[in-house]
């Protein structure tokens, strides 16, 4: 298999994937702009071949790039990132190079929430109630009457919580249609709903067979901690609720989910416990996410994904065993112990800390710390530790 990696560099855990792939047997080769030799030395060994762009957005550059692996090694058969950011980039490519996988008529579907719902519905999935803001006001403080207010705008493309706003008032969704970075931008409203996040996240092999399931649990706003820039912290879990199993399975026939990583969202409701969607990505869940996996089953869910490509043997079976957590700080923030402290008191339980990369800091801190425990119980007192805030 000519497997084609684009941008192989960033984010970090990219090498993971190109090794395992290459370790699998697939000949990898790398697209990116990052210079040879600041690779690191797993990747390295990972590639086949690397082919250096100046610039990653220019599609002409990446398409002769594209050209050149044809030429050199035959027919590409895989194109991918694992990137929400180059999801259009890579289904342009594989649609004029003809290679397997989601293509440019299908990505509309995958970056419009608009458009994601009536997949979610067609699966027999709960819904947010929303409105699409066409520049007629009058329309939508009629949709906001119906809902009432507390209510969410969001754009309508584009993955995360940036530039998501909560309004609880006329006057606050007045001032959040002023803002200049929303102008000639199509967004939605949304119902607002008061619960927690639950996602499930896995492997889909070509058939469409569920190969691998996980769930992550959020209990914070997520659009809350960017626009407070709050500590953010969530939850890899041993068991999957089985609601969500079922809201996620439907899901992933609906969409006709097929060779991919999948991270898809729901809220659990507070008021009546009901799993309404939010939105399907068709990629890894981002962050230390795969990593929380890891560390939640004790398998290598980088291997089995480049198993489950290259059509390779099933891996042996797998089981939640632990409850594996992320608590990330803020350097604006100051809080009651110190890294050294967190360090001595559990050194059991913790599994990786480290600065987070400049891009992510908005969503996930400056600073975190991944660890895991048995229970629920011992892996929120881990998170409470490490969050709280200084006396006074």
């Amino acid at each position: 298999m000519n497997f084609i990696f684009f941008s192989p560099h960033f984010p970090q855990n990219s090498t993971e994937f190109c090794f395992r792939l290459k370790e699998a047997g697939a000949n990898v080769l790398g697209i990116g702009d990052a210079a040879y030799d600041s690779l690191n030395d797993r990747l390295k060994a990972s590639l086949t071949e690397y082919y250096r762009v100046t610039n990653m957005e220019d599609y002409d550059q990446v398409l002769r790039a594209v050209g050149y692996f044809t030429h050199k090694y035959g027919k590409i058969d895989r194109f991918e990132s694992l990137n929400e950011y180059w999801l259009e980039a890579d289904a342009r490519i594989r649609t004029d190079f003809n290679i397997p996988g989601t293509k440019a008529d299908f990505i509309p579907n995958l970056k419009h929430k608009s458009k994601m719902k009536p997949f979610f519905e067609k699966g027999g999935v709960q819904t947010i109630r929303s409105h699409t803001y066409t520049g007629n006001k009058k329309n939508a403080l009629k949709f906001i009457k119906e809902t009432g207010y507390p209510i969410v705008v969001k754009p309508d493309s584009g993955a995360g919580a940036g530039s998501t706003y909560k309004a609880d008032s006329e006057a606050e969704f007045e001032a959040i249609l002023a803002k200049e970075h929303l102008q000639g931008v199509d967004f939605i409203i949304e119902e607002y709903i008061e619960g927690i996040i639950l996602t499930y996240d896995g492997l889909a092999d070509a058939d469409g067979n569920v190969v691998f399931e996980t769930s992550h649990r959020f209990e914070q706003s997520i659009m809350e901690v960017v626009n407070t820039a709050d500590n953010l912290y969530y939850i890899c879990l041993p068991k999957i609720d089985e609601k969500v199993r079922t809201a996620g399975r439907n899901t992933l026939k609906a969409f006709d989910v097929r060779e991919t990583f999948f991270h898809i969202e729901f809220f659990e409701r507070k008021r009546d416990g009901a799993i309404v969607a939010l939105e399907v990505n068709m990629r890894p869940p981002g962050a230390w996410m795969p990593d929380a996996i890891n560390y939640t089953h004790d398998t290598d869910i980088y291997k089995r994904w480049a198993d489950m490509v290259l059509r390779r043997q099933p891996a042996e079976a797998y089981k939640g065993k632990y409850f594996t957590g992320y608590a990330a700080r803020r350097n604006h923030k100051k809080y009651q112990h110190s890294h050294e402290e967190i360090l001595d008191k559990y050194k059991d339980n913790l599994v990786f800390y480290s600065d987070i990369d400049e891009i992510f800091r908005g969503a996930m801190g400056d600073f975190a710390y991944q660890f895991r425990a048995a229970t629920y119980k011992n892996v929120k007192a881990v998170i409470d530790y490490i969050q709280q805030p200084a006396k006074g």
